[in-house]
């Protein structure tokens, strides 16, 4: 990767490339990134492997098989969850969790909702967190952004902030026509693409609690 990007220093001329590193620390690396499943958390991937009844994920014939470290790390993870017992087996939280299209932590936090009666506001702040921030902040025009996006802080929570966001935004949405949204987000600093895919993830985990 640092040598493709060298390469945009002499597209037109010949370039200078500084490397804000010792060429040691250049040439002891890797030629290629790590494959990603042997560099993430695995939670979500023995998940659904106990739940699809793949077998030992130990065992599991991998192209590139993660680090025993790896699968630890992601079994301790499940256990902190309750989604697995002490013996690595999927216990009926884990079960829900597992139809749940979003990260397992993420999902925790929906089932927490539904068992302490905030399961709308934890949709919203669940599918909010799997997504990009979809309030904008152009460099050159952070205060202007910054105010029209104070309108929806929570003195108290953050996640209230994405509550506030998506009560706001519904109310329009139901209101104005798809061009009349887009120019909304431009002039209140949302973006338009980032808000559709908010409520697409919400969407599926509505779908997904009501089953």
């Amino acid at each position: 990767s640092a040598n493709q990007r060298k390469g945009r220093c002499g597209r037109l001329a010949d370039g200078i490339c500084i490397r804000l590193y010792s060429e040691q620390d250049f040439v002891s690396r890797p030629e290629f990134t790590d494959p990603e499943i042997q560099r993430t958390n695995l939670a979500a991937v023995i998940l659904q492997m106990l739940n699809l009844r793949l077998g030992h994920i130990e065992k599991f014939p991998f192209i590139d098989a993660p680090d025993f470290k790896m699968i630890r790390d992601g079994y301790k993870l499940l256990e902190e969850l309750g989604a697995v017992d002490a013996r690595g087996k999927l216990t009926s939280d884990g079960r829900k969790l597992a139809r749940l299209p979003v990260d397992p932590r993420i999902g925790r936090m929906v089932l927490a909702g539904s068992e302490n009666n905030s399961l709308q506001e934890l949709l919203v702040i669940a599918s909010a967190l799997s997504v990009q921030d979809p309030r904008e902040r152009p460099a050159d025009k952070q205060q202007a952004a910054d105010e029209k996006h104070r309108r929806f802080w929570d003195e108290q929570s953050d996640f209230v902030a994405y509550v506030n966001l998506w009560n706001y935004y519904e109310l329009q949405r139901q209101q104005l026509s798809q061009n009349q949204l887009r120019k909304l987000g431009q002039r209140e600093f949302l973006s338009f693409l980032k808000m559709r895919e908010w409520r697409e993830i919400h969407h599926q985990l509505t779908v997904a609690c009501r089953q």
